[in-house]
């Protein structure tokens, strides 16, 4: 059940970042956005990268400069392609003109791709001072936006202000967790010294979805903790898991708390040795 809902959140996710309704701003009395809109959806079938692709979002900024939809598929693009600065500049027009629209996109691209830190926060808490629904999952639909949030503050050195959120996101009866946050919360755990509560909270992670990952740092736990048996033997799981694919992944990043193959052999060495 828990993954049903949260397939169906990464398709709201999906939804969220396709092709509006061009028939809402008819609706809506807004001739200029749905004209524009018209125009925008003839890209459909051309390359992302190619010059009829963008031409065709031009053609609809030129009927409607503030029609913010096509800032953001203008710049996922340059994203893509490397050109951060043109990127920058697009999504911002696209957050001007929509900010409760958009600011998930920008925030999540912050965080991901830029490891702007400081950044993604606050556009993440701008977003959720502007709306007062769920703010919802960043564009991969591996992270809802707070656990975002708590990633970046532990990334900036506020390790107790991302224990917090992640805590209260957890503890939310209405949040089914995503396929990653035990992970990231029994690492806080582990990186706090609370031993005890890092291997609860990673064997939660190993329920939910087993991961190299959870496997490595609860050997970690164990071995603090000196169980050294379920230190090995979490070390030989993490392997398995490793070189079978069950580890986090991202098509175009690394996720923070990634191991590497490296990492579990040269800690299976130290448990040898």
């Amino acid at each position: 059940m828990k993954y049903f809902y949260f397939s169906f959140l990464i398709i709201f996710c999906w939804k969220a970042s396709a092709q509006p309704n061009c028939n809402a701003y008819l609706l809506q009395g807004d001739t200029l956005k749905y004209e524009a809109c018209l125009v925008a959806e003839k890209r459909a079938g051309h390359y992302q990268f190619s010059r009829a692709y963008q031409e065709f979002l031009d053609e609809a900024l030129a009927i409607d400069s503030t029609f913010a939809y096509a800032y953001k598929v203008k710049s996922t693009a340059y994203l893509k392609s490397g050109d951060f600065l043109t990127w920058k500049k697009l999504i911002d027009k696209a957050v001007e003109y929509d900010p409760e629209g958009e600011l998930f996109y920008r925030g999540w691209c912050r965080y991901q791709f830029f490891r702007d830190y400081e950044g993604a926060i606050a556009d993440i808490e701008l977003l959720d001072s502007l709306v007062d629904y769920d703010i919802g999952f960043g564009q991969n639909g591996d992270y809802h936006l707070e656990i975002t949030r708590a990633l970046c503050y532990k990334a900036i050195g506020k390790s107790e202000k991302a224990l917090s959120i992640m805590e209260n996101k957890l503890n939310d009866s209405t949040y089914f967790a995503s396929p990653y946050d035990y992970l990231h919360l029994g690492v806080l755990y582990l990186e706090k010294e609370e031993f005890d509560k890092a291997i609860e909270t990673l064997k939660l992670q190993e329920a939910e979805n087993d991961l190299a990952e959870n496997r490595y740092y609860i050997a970690l736990a164990y071995r603090e903790t000196g169980q050294f048996e379920l230190y090995s033997e979490n070390l030989e799981m993490a392997r398995e898991l490793y070189q079978s694919g069950s580890k986090i992944f991202d098509l175009y990043t690394e996720h923070m708390d990634k191991i590497y193959l490296k990492e579990i052999e040269v800690e299976i060495k130290k448990s040898i040795n």
